[in-house]
């Protein structure tokens, strides 16, 4: 994952907390309300995510990730995408020119060259930012 998204991360998991605790405060300040008047109340807390929890809900729970706004994706790549990949960094220009019995030192290649196996995307306001992985 690159810098620049786990910055997202981080921006989108403050908001997150930050909200959470503001529903709290509101929770606490009605429940003593309520007190006040001789209520008896039981009171479960607003639920407040660690954030590996939270991304992981936005990566599994596509309504959570919607009410927070971020989106984040992972896919794996086609062996073609990560042929590209390796063409891209070590032999520009010579994609399309191989023949299949030069698949076997690509695929050798891939491995060599630690060529990633997966497409991250992640999205939170209006920002979307790809890293491989």
């Amino acid at each position: 994952m690159s810098k620049e998204q786990q910055e997202l991360l981080d921006e989108a998991y403050e908001n997150y907390k930050k909200e959470i605790l503001r529903q709290r405060q509101l929770q606490k300040e009605g429940v003593n309300r309520l007190r006040s008047q001789g209520k008896r109340l039981k009171v479960s807390l607003i639920e407040l995510l660690s954030k590996e929890e939270f991304i992981n809900k936005c990566k599994t729970d596509k309504e959570f990730s919607e009410r927070w706004g971020l989106k984040i994706e992972e896919r794996e790549l086609s062996r073609d995408e990560r042929i590209d990949l390796y063409c891209e960094e070590h032999t520009p220009g010579i994609r399309g020119k191989y023949v299949p019995p030069f698949d076997d030192f690509i695929d050798a290649k891939l491995k060599t060259w630690n060529i990633p196996t997966k497409l991250i995307t992640i999205t939170y306001n209006d920002t979307k930012l790809e890293s491989y992985e």
